[in-house]
């Protein structure tokens, strides 16, 4: 169980090369990281947070608004999420260059697990649901003590891919990572809306709970990875450093600044679907969890074909995922038909998964390991970033309306790749 992941790494690939006729999952390029088995444990791991979380990403919010009514304290949950998390997330790649990757993971998925069991129990016990309109304050405390614990597990959820399938492998890894996300994106929701519509809410967090426990269980089992040398400054100066590392690179630079700003403009529509599924659609939380079931679907196809292409015009391919996300987005915001909107929300979540998968795969290929927590860090941070974004467009939307707020915001997203193409030919040529 404590072997390093270089003992793991290569063991079904040697038994994969005899001869034999049909068709082989180990001898598709697409599904290639998967022949390593520590990034199979891995994988195991993060299908726990992945279906808790896309879970909670539409439960969450649903229960909020179903209290209150109001887009301003959507978005404010959304922003008590993203403070910690902007705060957080730099100290945790610090740690993450520092100490063992799976620890954090470990950590991570059991301190979920009692933040998701203390709201099932309040829920329970009466301390929250849609008959104590003062009761939302709890849900903004979970969100804060969720946005602690991502930005210390975020950045060593991401770095520590490298380290488990190989330098070569990344593009393919992060793509089938975003693929196993994305799929959870649509059982996560369709689970969530069918316990809330069956059982109620409270049933739906008992059974994050318990999948957080899962993937605490799985995340136990991930080999060691890289030596980790003992840390002769503070935490701190590691920041520090980290931060003079990125100034000094260019190129990494201008994949975080586009990257950030993607987040910005591109995902508060998630934060903020209630209002569509519920004001605009009137489809309700069976409706919501098909709507971003579908976006998982176009997600999935995006990540597939990402991880069966070459690590090729990568920086090209960004560009065009953020601009297909933008073009869609603009579309759903303003269409008030069910069947065109389920259209269109496919191309944005094919979009998004582009945008996400390139710029953490471009990030990674240009940082040295010794850095990469870091770098990712701030690369986490655009989740932060996001969440601000989405406070933005709650308080927009209650003066303009959500159509118009996530519209605009989508709007914005399209003239950032415009200017990009026009005045920053390098992010558009990067390998």
């Amino acid at each position: 169980m404590n072997k390093p992941a270089d003992e793991y790494r290569g063991t079904d690939s040697e038994g994969a090369k005899g001869s034999g006729s049909g068709i082989s999952l180990r001898r598709l390029k697409t599904f290639e990281s998967f022949k390593t088995p520590a990034y199979r444990i891995y994988y195991g791991a993060m299908a726990g947070q992945w279906l808790s979380m896309n879970m909670e990403m539409v439960v969450r919010p649903l229960l909020a608004y179903r209290i209150t009514g109001s887009g301003a304290i959507l978005g404010g949950l959304s922003l008590a999420h993203a403070i910690p998390l902007l705060l957080i997330s730099l100290f945790g790649g610090a740690i993450a260059d520092r100490v063992q990757k799976k620890k954090i993971l470990v950590a991570g998925q059991a301190s979920s697990a009692v933040v998701s069991i203390g709201i099932a129990l309040a829920l329970t016990l009466g301390y929250l649901g849609e008959d104590y309109p003062g009761s939302w304050w709890l849900l903004a405390v979970s969100a804060v003590l969720q946005g602690i614990i991502m930005g210390f597990m975020m950045p060593s959820r991401t770095a520590i891919i490298p380290e488990l399938v190989g330098e070569e492998q990344v593009m393919n890894a992060i793509s089938l990572n975003n693929m196993g996300m994305n799929t959870f994106r649509i059982l996560g929701p369709a689970l969530g809306g069918f316990l809330v519509a069956s059982l109620g809410f409270g049933a739906s967090y008992y059974t994050t709970t318990g999948v957080y426990i899962i993937g605490a269980l799985f995340a136990v089992s991930i080999p060691h990875t890289r030596a980790i040398t003992a840390p002769t400054t503070s935490t701190v100066s590691d920041i520090v450093e980290g931060v003079q590392y990125i100034r000094h690179r260019k190129t990494i630079l201008l994949i975080l600044a586009f990257s950030l700003l993607g987040m910005v403009f591109g995902m508060p529509y998630m934060f903020l679907m209630p209002m569509f599924t519920e004001d605009i659609l009137k489809v309700g939380a069976t409706g919501m969890g098909i709507v971003m079931m579908v976006a998982g679907v176009g997600a999935i196809i995006g990540s597939l074909t990402l991880a069966s292409l070459p690590n090729r015009k990568r920086g090209l391919m960004l560009i065009i995922g953020s601009v297909i996300m933008g073009l869609a987005l603009v579309g759903f915001s303003f269409s008030h038909w069910w069947a065109p909107s389920l259209f269109l929300i496919a191309f944005v979540g094919l979009g998004q998964t582009s945008q996400q998968t390139l710029s953490i795969t471009l990030a990674q290929a240009y940082v040295d390991a010794d850095y990469r927590g870091r770098v990712l860090s701030f690369l986490m941070m655009g989740i932060g970033f996001a969440s601000i974004g989405t406070f933005l467009a709650g308080i927009l939307a209650e003066a303009v309306g959500i159509q118009w707020s996530i519209g605009g915001m989508a709007i914005a997203l399209l003239l950032m790749c415009l200017t990009v193409l026009a005045i920053a030919p390098p992010l558009r040529k990067l390998e």
